[in-house]
């Protein structure tokens, strides 16, 4: 791959990369996984947190652990920025992955769109590329879409045989608000839903670290028509889980969140199950053939999207399903952004601009002197 003999993926500085708690750490992890399986050599870059980054939940995953931001600078190959775009001069063009969508707080802003200015930026869905093109200001053809995937466990993994007369659900997202885990709740008390005694929830105490997720944990362990188990931290373990259900629902919230994409949609499809799914954001993109899509933030919508799917019973599409977002098609596509030329980015263009206007003017030749 020329100058991406080695490639970094930075993760946001002072944290340390969490396991089993969300789609840009499992896309983050199955990308450099993939890479070195092929031969080129790709790691994961911390900052600020020596060996306390993570690395331990993450058997066979190159792992540095930087000093400062400024350092990443004197990294050699490629950057590339997950989440949080930082102005560092480093000494190949570097890129971000815009996993997030934009924030809605003023206050940000400042630092997406400095940070954007000298990046090459990739979206993990045609959906999330339009959002960051409108937001930052910048022609939607110059943000590249890498989408994400499903590890393959998740299409290999056996199905138990399922208990006769019972419909397993599944909330499989971060305990946190966005993911639309009250629209849930109220879903759980609408008649088609609590009068049904054969249908079982279930949630993870994913994002219970959290001091939302921490509430929220009370509150599903204090309500009788949902169960709790712990987070799965690796793909293996969540294909598991996902394949001792029929259903997974992702009720995103719409109102102040728009998922970007939707990983777990995928591994649940891979795995077997039906996806309810809010359709807003980039859920949509994630239709493998098992994705029955409802209006977002609407418990009723929810209560009578799970019961549609009750009614097509089990998942007739899953080997199709398992061809499509797999990890080799997505690695492919970020070798083909990180190989083709890029657009200059906004703050080159600027520079250019600004040195054009600062140019003399250019003589005519031939022309005659101004007496």
């Amino acid at each position: 791959m020329g100058q991406h003999t080695v490639i970094s993926f930075v993760w946001s500085p002072g944290n340390s990369l969490p396991a089993g708690t969300g789609g840009s750490e499992n896309y983050t992890i199955g990308q450099v996984r993939e890479l070195n399986r092929r031969g080129v050599p790709a790691q994961v870059v911390t900052i600020g947190l020596g060996a306390d980054d993570g690395r331990r939940e993450f058997t066979g995953i190159p792992f540095r652990s930087l000093p400062t931001v400024d350092a990443v600078g004197d990294l050699d190959g490629t950057v590339v920025f997950v989440n949080e775009p930082h102005t560092v001069d480093t000494s190949n063009p570097a890129f971000v992955i815009l996993h997030n969508p934009p924030p809605i707080r003023e206050r940000e802003r400042a630092f997406l769109v400095k940070g954007t200015r000298t990046l090459a930026l990739i979206a993990t869905s045609h959906y999330a590329a339009a959002l960051w093109a409108a937001y930052l200001d910048v022609d939607v053809a110059t943000i590249n879409v890498v989408y994400p995937f499903a590890e393959p466990c998740f299409a290999t993994q056996l199905r138990p045989t399922k208990p006769p007369g019972r419909t397993r659900i599944l909330f499989a997202g971060r305990l946190s608000p966005e993911k639309g885990i009250y629209t849930l709740l109220e879903t759980l008390h609408i008649d088609v839903i609590v009068q049904d005694l054969t249908l079982t929830f279930t949630a993870t105490t994913a994002g219970a670290d959290k001091p939302p997720g921490k509430v929220i944990e009370r509150l599903l362990g204090e309500h009788p028509g949902i169960s709790m188990v712990t987070a799965r931290t690796t793909p293996a373990l969540m294909a598991e889980l996902m394949a001792e259900h029929d259903i997974v629902v992702m009720p995103s919230n719409s109102q102040y969140w728009h998922e970007t994409f939707g990983i777990v949609s995928i591994e649940a499809q891979h795995t077997g199950c039906w996806v309810i799914a809010a359709d807003d954001g980039g859920l949509p993109e994630t239709d493998c053939g098992g994705v029955v899509l409802v209006e977002p933030d609407n418990a009723e919508a929810l209560a009578w999207g799970i019961r549609a799917a009750i009614d097509n019973g089990p998942f007739p599409g899953r080997y199709q399903a398992g061809t499509r977002f797999t990890v080799s098609q997505s690695v492919d596509s970020l070798i083909r952004v990180l190989e083709r030329p890029q657009s200059p980015p906004p703050a080159t263009i600027v520079r250019q601009l600004e040195e054009l206007a600062l140019a003399p003017p250019a003589e005519r030749r031939g022309a005659l002197p101004i007496p």
